[in-house]
């Protein structure tokens, strides 16, 4: 087994470990002030992904700073015009438009507006 897949593995199992405990009773009461999982559709597969992400609140939009970018894919499906996503938080999922910004020092931040309930 490659060392790339290893750690994909690790990864994936540390992502699980994480929803898990925001999704825990007491546990997740804590980390849902600083955690949410995203859901979105890939933009070239088409396929639902979700992964959990730490965010702050600024005003009335949620960041999601993304460490190591170069290393990550998510956040390029709300490059440009952004595209809609799902904040889950406190186990309630939100609707959402995201948009990407990379700065000039290579940080991305993913903004998200959350829509007006229907």
């Amino acid at each position: 087994m490659s060392q790339e897949s290893v750690l994909r593995r690790v990864v994936h199992g540390m992502n699980a470990g994480v929803v898990a405990l925001t999704e825990a009773p007491v546990v997740g009461k804590l980390l849902g002030k600083a955690f949410a999982q995203v859901s979105y559709v890939g933009r070239r597969s088409g396929r639902t992904f979700s992964t959990p992400v730490s965010y702050r609140r600024s005003g009335d939009e949620y960041v999601i700073g993304v460490a190591m970018p170069d290393k990550k894919q998510w956040w390029r499906n709300f490059l440009g015009e952004g595209g809609p996503i799902t904040l889950r938080i406190d186990g309630v999922d939100k609707a959402g438009h995201a948009v990407t910004h990379r700065d000039d020092r290579g940080r991305v931040t993913v903004r998200v507006r959350l829509l007006a309930p229907a």
